[in-house]
C-alpha cells in the first residue's frame, strides 16, 4: 500500500499514561468498595471511556457518585501533568515521519484536554499539531470509525492509505471499521488479543519503523 497518513492512539502508543492512570482508577474505586489489581482494572477499561469506567464499575458493585467523571479526570490531569513520560521510541518515530513529510494525527477516546496536557509535556505536541482529535468531540467514541475517518479527511488522505498504530482492542476494531491498515503496539503483552484484528504486531517501537518501511 501507498504510506499516505500514520494515526496514533495517544495512550499507550504515544505516551506512557496508561500505568499512571489505571494505578489512579484502581485506588479511586478501591476506596469505593471495588478492590481490583493494576490488570484487572486494565483489561476492564483499557480503550474504553470514563462513561463506560462508571456503568461497568457501578454494575460490579462500587459507588459512583454522579459528579464522578469530572473529579476523576482533575485528579487525573495533574498527575499525568507531573509525571507522564512518552513511550520508548514514539518520539524518535515521530520525528522519522516528520522528517519525512508524512502527514500524521492523533485520534483519542480521550479529551482533547488531556492530549494538550501529555503531548505537551512528552514534546510531541508541536510536531501532531493541530491534527489531534477526540472522539469525545464527535460523540462516536471507538470501536466506531468515525475518528479515524475523521482524521483521515482532516488530513485529505484515503482510508486505504492510512496506517493506524493501536494498543487497544477496541481501537483495532475502530480502524479496521474504517478499512485502515492496523499495527498493533503490544508492550504490555496483549498481542494476542490484537492478533486477530490488526495486519502486523510490535511489541518495541523499532519493528514499526521495520513495518512502515522507514
Amino acid at each position: 500500500m501507498i504510506l499516505g497518513a500514520v494515526l496514533f492512539d495517544c495512550d499507550g502508543v504515544l505516551v506512557d499514561s496508561e500505568r499512571l492512570t489505571n494505578q489512579l482508577l484502581r485506588d479511586d474505586l478501591a476506596a469505593r468498595g471495588l478492590d481490583l489489581t493494576v490488570e484487572e482494572v486494565m483489561g476492564l477499561f483499557v480503550g474504553g471511556t470514563t462513561e463506560s469506567v462508571v456503568d461497568e464499575a457501578t454494575r460490579l458493585g462500587a459507588e459512583m457518585p454522579p459528579n464522578w467523571i469530572e473529579g476523576f479526570y482533575a485528579k487525573m490531569f495533574a498527575r499525568l501533568d507531573a509525571e507522564v513520560e512518552a513511550v520508548p521510541g514514539a518520539p524518535e518515530l515521530v520525528d522519522t515521519l516528520y522528517e519525512r513529510k508524512t502527514p500524521m494525527a492523533v485520534g483519542s477516546n480521550g479529551p482533547t484536554a488531556k492530549m494538550q496536557i501529555t503531548l505537551s509535556r512528552t514534546g510531541l505536541l508541536s510536531k501532531l499539531s493541530p491534527h489531534i482529535y477526540s472522539a469525545r468531540d464527535l460523540g462516536a467514541p471507538k470501536p466506531k470509525p468515525d475518528i479515524y475517518l475523521h482524521a483521515a479527511r482532516q488530513l485529505g488522505v484515503a482510508p486505504a492509505h492510512c496506517v493506524v498504530i493501536e494498543d487497544s482492542v477496541s481501537g483495532a476494531k475502530s480502524a479496521k471499521a474504517a478499512g485502515m491498515r492496523c499495527i498493533g503496539y503490544a508492550a504490555e503483552g496483549q498481542g494476542a488479543s490484537l492478533a486477530p484484528l490488526c495486519d502486523e504486531i510490535a511489541v518495541e517501537m523499532s519493528q514499526i519503523h521495520e513495518f512502515l518501511k522507514l
